[in-house]
C-alpha cells in the first residue's frame, strides 16, 4: 500500500515543512530502514530532546502545540501525559502504543509502521524520555504481519545503533522497546481492553478510575497513544509549537495535519496526509476524484464503520473533529467510505452490526444482548419479513446503548451508523416490513441472543 497523489496539477508535493509525517515515503512504497531514515534528518528530534529539553519541557511543548489522539477519540495528548504521576520513586512505568487497528475500513497506521517505521520508534523514544518510562510495547494487530516483521527490524537496528536499550546517547536513559502481536479483537483498540490482553488476560474494558497513568499495565502508571499520535511527536520537537499549530486550515479547532482517505468506488481511493480543516468534498473530489464513472454518491462515513453515515451534501463540512461534530457524527479515524447508489441501506447495516456483535466482549447486558437483537431485526427486515413496529425497536436500542449507557464506547460506536442510516434511509427500512394484520409487539418477540 502507497501513498497516493491525485488532483489538479498533481495537488500533493511532500516536503518536511507541509507533511511532518510522509515527506520521508518512498516512491516504490518501500521501508525506509535506518541509515535513509537519518538521512533524512531522522532520530535528530530525538538527539535534540535528549541534549536541550528536560523531561517536563516536552510534555508543555506537546501541550502547547495542540496535539490531539488520531486513533479516533481525539483527547489531547499532552494533557493524557500530564496525567503521569509526578513522583520520582515510582520508577517503573510503561508506554503503549496502540497499534490495533482493527476499524472496518481504517489503514493509516499500517502504511506508518511498514514504510516507516523509524518514525513510530523515534516518536516513542522521545515520548517514553518525557513520561519517564523505562518500557514500550507496541500492541499491534495479529494480521499486520508485514507490520511486525518492519518493526522487530527497525527496533533490532535503533538496538545496534544505541537509539534504543542502555544509556541511550549517553543520556543515562534507559528505554526498551517490545511488539507485541494481539490476537485479534476489536475490542483491543480500547486501551484498558488492551492492557488487560497484553496481560495475558481476556480483552474486557476495564472500570475508570483508576485510569491507567495510576494503574495500568501490572498495576503501574501507563500511557497509551495512538501510532499516528506518536509519529507526530518528532516533527513537534524539532520545528516547534508554532509551526505545527500554522499547519491547520483556518477555521480548524486541530492542530497539524491528519492522515486522510477515500474508500469505496471512488476513482482513486488513497490515503493521503492533509492538513486539518479541508472540507470532505475537497478530500472526495480532489483527492479521491469522484465517483467512478456509472456510479453516484449515496453517503458516505468520515472516519470508519463506528462513525454515522452523512450525505453528498454534507460534503462541504471541515474535516476536524469540530466540523465533523456540526454535521452530526464524529471524524473518527478519517478515512471516509463511500456508499454508492447501489448499496442497500438495511444489508450494508446488518454487515456492520454483525461484526459489531461479534466484536463485543459480552461484559455488559445493553451491548452482549442489544447487538444481537438489531441484527435479528435487520436480517428479518432484509428479507422483506419485518414486522411493525420494527424500525422503532431498532431506534430504541440506538438510545439504549448510546454514549453513557453501556461499559465502554464499543456498543455506541457500533449504533452510531445504525441511527444515522434510518434517520435517511427509513424508507429503505420501511420496505423491509412485511404487511401483516396481526403483528407481533416488537418487544415481545423471540429473540435469541447470539443468533
Amino acid at each position: 500500500m502507497t501513498l497516493t497523489s491525485f488532483g489538479p496539477a498533481n495537488l500533493i508535493k511532500r516536503s518536511p515543512e507541509t507533511h511532518p509525517l510522509t515527506w520521508r515515503l518512498r516512491d516504490d512504497g518501500e521501508a525506509v530502514w535506518l541509515d535513509e531514515y537519518q538521512a533524512k534528518n531522522g532520530y535528530a528530534a530525538a538527539r535534540k530532546a535528549f541534549a536541550d529539553m528536560a523531561q517536563d519541557d516536552i510534555v508543555q511543548t506537546v501541550k502547547d502545540a495542540g496535539l490531539k489522539g488520531r486513533g479516533g477519540a481525539g483527547f489531547p495528548t499532552g494533557v493524557k501525559w500530564g496525567l503521569m504521576p509526578k513522583d520520582e520513586s515510582i520508577n517503573i512505568r510503561y508506554l503503549l502504543c496502540n497499534a490495533d487497528e482493527m476499524e472496518p475500513n481504517t489503514w493509516k497506521d499500517r502504511m506508518l509502521m511498514e514504510q516507516l517505521p523509524h518514525l513510530l520508534i523515534e516518536g516513542m523514544l522521545i515520548s517514553a524520555r518525557a513520561l519517564k518510562t523505562y518500557r514500550g510495547y507496541i500492541f499491534l494487530r495479529g494480521e499486520y504481519t508485514t507490520a511486525a516483521k518492519h518493526l522487530n527490524r527497525a527496533v533490532e537496528e535503533a538496538k545496534a545503533a544505541g537509539l534504543l536499550g542502555k544509556n541511550i546517547l549517553g543520556s543515562g536513559f534507559d528505554f526498551e522497546l517490545f511488539v507485541h502481536t494481539g490476537a485479534g479483537r476489536y475490542i483491543c483498540g480500547e486501551e484498558t481492553a488492551l492492557i488487560n490482553s497484553l496481560e495475558g488476560r481476556r480483552a474486557n474494558p476495564r472500570s475508570k478510575p483508576p485510569f491507567p497513568a495510576a494503574v495500568g499495565v501490572w498495576g503501574k502508571p501507563t500511557c497509551v497513544n495512538n501510532v499516528e499520535t506518536l509519529c507526530n511527536v518528532p516533527a513537534i520537537i524539532a520545528d516547534g509549537v508554532d509551526w505545527y499549530k500554522s499547519l491547520a486550515r483556518e477555521g480548524s479547532e486541530d492542530m497539524g495535519t491528519k492522515l486522510m482517505g477515500f474508500s469505496g468506488k471512488v476513482k482513486n481511493p488513497g490515503l493521503w496526509e492533509l492538513p486539518f480543516g479541508v472540507t470532505a468534498r475537497e478530500l472526495f473530489e480532489d483527492y479521491a476524484g469522484g465517483m467512478r464513472d456509472g456510479y453516484t454518491l449515496k453517503a458516505w462515513q468520515p472516519g470508519g464503520a463506528g462513525t454515522g453515515f452523512l450525505l453528498p451534501e454534507h460534503l462541504d463540512a471541515q474535516m476536524y473533529a469540530g466540523g465533523i461534530g456540526k454535521v452530526g457524527t464524529r471524524m473518527g479515524t478519517g478515512l471516509a467510505m463511500a456508499v454508492d447508489n447501489t448499496v442497500n441501506m438495511v444489508s450494508l447495516l446488518r454487515n456492520m452490526e454483525q461484526f459489531f456483535s461479534r466484536e463485543s466482549c459480552g461484559f455488559c447486558t445493553p451491548c452482549r444482548d442489544g447487538l444481537p437483537w438489531s441484527v435479528k431485526l435487520l436480517m428479518a427486515i432484509e428479507k422483506g419479513e419485518g414486522q411493525p413496529g420494527d424500525i422503532e425497536t431498532l431506534l430504541g436500542l440506538v438510545g439504549f446503548l448510546g454514549p453513557g449507557k453501556t461499559f465502554c464506547a464499543h456498543a455506541p460506536g457500533a449504533v452510531e451508523p445504525l441511527g444515522s442510516a434510518i434517520k435517511y434511509f427509513r424508507s429503505e427500512f420501511e420496505a423491509g416490513i412485511a404487511p401483516t394484520s396481526a403483528a407481533v409487539p416488537p418487544l415481545a418477540r423471540p429473540i435469541v441472543v447470539g443468533a
